[in-house]
């Protein structure tokens, strides 16, 4: 995890230093191959559609998003490589976590999905509940807010 006083901003401008793997979790089932761009629905927020496309340098970030999206079906983890720039997640970073320790970042360029891994193991049940019922409190607070 980043210490958060060690940690360089990831900007559109500046996220060159930034190394991979990246994954996206979902519960889409695409190809390898297949691209993810902005404008579809929100894995996250019903009838919004999303300006960008989320994506982690970490499995545990990517676990979250395959068990948290919505949709129908098994959640997945894809391994994506990043078309374009990218920056920091701002609804993770220094929000909920000072610095980034779930290396989770945002772009408005495409995602191409170049590999799948299919052998991940999700959080406890009820480690996963609690996550739902923290989310559940934020939403009747007003403060599930996506800042996309």
């Amino acid at each position: 995890m980043d210490d958060a006083g060690s940690h360089i901003p990831v900007t559109f401008e500046h996220c060159d230093h930034v190394e991979g793997p990246f994954y996206h979790g979902t519960k889409a089932s695409l190809k390898i191959g297949d691209t993810l761009t902005p404008g579809y629905g929100s894995n996250f927020e019903d009838g919004r559609k999303s300006n960008n496309i989320y994506f982690s340098a970490t499995l545990d970030a990517a676990i979250w998003g395959a068990e948290l999206a919505g949709g129908e079906g098994p959640g997945r983890i894809y391994i994506v490589e990043p078309a374009g720039p990218f920056e920091d997640d701002p609804n993770l970073t220094n929000k909920r976590f000072p610095g980034n320790p779930t290396r989770s970042y945002r772009t408005r360029s495409p995602l191409r999905i170049v590999g799948e891994v299919e052998d991940w193991e999700g959080h406890p049940p009820e480690v996963l509940q609690g996550m739902l019922d923290h989310l559940a409190q934020l939403e009747r607070q007003g403060l599930a807010t996506i800042e996309d």
